[in-house]
């Protein structure tokens, strides 16, 4: 088997529609992408951003002051930061060469429920890291992804017959949220 790249695709969710209470929008949960954007560059992958769509919108409760620290708030309002002009140029999934990856993480947001599950692009990339020997993962709501993803040697999900992890349902009831998400 050929070495993997050293090149990862961040998924983030196209969708942008109302889902709180009060009818915000949802999105990407901004650092949700922004932090293993930064882990991954740090340890030297290429990192591209993509959507199924090629468009996304940022769920305005992931920019608030209390929930950027000081040094992500630097971040986010540098639109010259590199992680913002990838997401300025996100690329449409069906556009890419899944071969050209060796690592995929999903991001996260609640609007990964929307769309995560339909999102043939994404999880087509996946699957080819995945038959590959590459490292599929995701964080918070982007493991909505993971049981669409299809080992082609078996025909099953990647997760049939293992623990997975992800964003409580306590923290849906906490935030009022429960009712939208079943």
């Amino acid at each position: 088997m050929s070495p993997l790249p050293k090149r990862a695709l961040l998924a983030i969710t196209s969708y942008h529609g109302p889902f709180y209470p009060n009818g915000d929008n949802t999105g990407l949960y901004y650092t949700e992408a922004l932090h293993p954007y930064t882990v991954l560059t740090a340890a030297g992958f290429q990192v591209d951003l993509a959507s199924e769509t090629g468009e996304y919108g940022i769920d305005p409760h992931s920019v608030t002051k209390t929930a950027l620290t000081d040094a992500d708030a630097l971040v986010y309002n540098d639109k010259q930061n590199d992680f913002n002009q990838k997401l300025a140029q996100i690329k449409k999934a069906s556009d890419l060469d899944p071969t050209a990856y060796g690592l995929f993480f999903a991001s996260a947001g609640h609007a990964t429920l929307f769309d995560y599950p339909k999102a043939k692009g994404l999880i087509s990339i996946a699957e080819s890291v995945w038959a590959r020997g590459g490292i599929v993962s995701a964080v918070c709501h982007g493991p909505a992804i993971l049981p669409h993803i299809k080992d082609q040697a078996t025909g099953k999900s990647i997760i049939n017959g293992r623990t997975v992890t992800g964003f409580t349902d306590k923290g849906e009831v906490e935030l009022n949220l429960m009712d939208k998400i079943k």
